[in-house]
């Protein structure tokens, strides 16, 4: 789904009248409280190893994504000079239902704070992986990229794109997540140098809103992931798929941090894996319907006999390769 332009969403004011206020407008009002920003580092800011020594992911009793929605707000773009979007797009169309995230799906909710085995708790509701995950794009030129881009920024995009995709009840946004795609050439301060992109959460009137800042990756060049994986063009755009799998994978597990799934220090299943070239856990390439994509590994607790590990390719708790 593709939604262009601008967007009036219908309102029943007092007294019954029937108004219409624009996406832009809305957002000012609905966009309120900022959460914890988690970020993933550059490339050289972190060692390419497993993090954690063993220390499992637990649960901090916030949500999980059960049925992952996921939706690609491009604000401000102009031009694309490293055709990240189709990419992007292209990735995201088929990650839904692949091994690379089904490590996902040993995670829970509705279980105490603590938790490290959803197996041990009755009642708990897991993540899901289905197919199908991309929900929609839009590319809005209507609201202003401002010359600064701030979270407060991003977080009221992040409503507009609520808004904009008709997702408006808390109910709606349980298991949505909205990648702001910022464009080449304006991102956040500290883009390429301290981090490659962060997700974060905002309280609104449509509900708690899972987002993630995404700058336009190959402006960073192999700080965040530019031939990792492939050598030459074919490499060009290996960060977008691995950064955005990362915050991609996180926010599935922690969606609002940093409430979910977390290790003793904070870091998150993406954030233990990242960075890894060679070995278990080795960043590699993995083949979906919609093409051959560059991923980081994602750490599962329950590999290699629940002594936990990175993994790129997860199909049971049993038989994880």
């Amino acid at each position: 789904m593709n939604r262009l332009g601008r967007v009036l969403i219908p309102l029943v004011a007092s007294g019954g009248l029937l108004v219409y206020v624009s996406t832009s407008a809305l957002a000012t009002a609905v966009a309120q409280r900022n959460g914890a920003a988690h970020i993933m580092h550059v490339k050289d800011a972190k060692p390419g190893k497993p993090g954690g020594g063993g220390i499992q992911l637990a649960s901090h009793s916030g949500p999980v994504e059960h049925a992952a929605a996921v939706y690609i707000t491009y604000w401000g773009w102009t031009s694309d000079p490293s055709g990240e979007a189709q990419y992007q797009q292209n990735f995201f169309s088929g990650v839904g239902g692949s091994n690379w995230i089904n490590s996902t799906t040993q995670y829970c909710d509705n279980v105490p704070s603590g938790t490290t085995d959803c197996t041990s708790v009755a009642g708990a509701v897991y993540t899901g992986n289905p197919a199908g995950q991309l929900k929609g794009t839009w590319s809005d030129n209507t609201n202003p990229l401002p010359s600064r881009i701030t979270q407060s920024a991003l977080a009221q995009e992040a409503a507009s794109s609520a808004a904009h995709f008709g997702n408006l009840t808390a109910a709606s946004n349980a298991n949505a997540q909205y990648i702001i795609s910022t464009p080449a050439g304006h991102s956040t301060r500290g883009f390429g140098t301290q981090f490659c992109a962060w997700h974060s959460s905002t309280s609104s009137s449509y509900g708690t809103l899972a987002y993630t800042n995404f700058p336009y990756q190959t402006d960073a060049g192999a700080s965040c992931g530019q031939n990792f994986v492939n050598g030459g063009t074919a490499g060009l755009l290996d960060g977008v798929s691995i950064v955005g799998g990362h915050e991609y994978g996180e926010t599935v597990t922690d969606p609002f941090p940093n409430s979910g799934w977390l290790d003793g220090s904070g870091r998150e299943n993406g954030d233990k894996c990242a960075w890894i070239s060679s070995g278990q856990g080795a960043a590699a390439n993995i083949t979906l319907s919609t093409g051959s994509f560059a991923v980081q590994s994602l750490w599962s607790n329950n590999f290699n006999n629940n002594a936990g590990g990175c993994v790129i390719d997860y199909v049971s708790a049993t038989n994880q390769f």
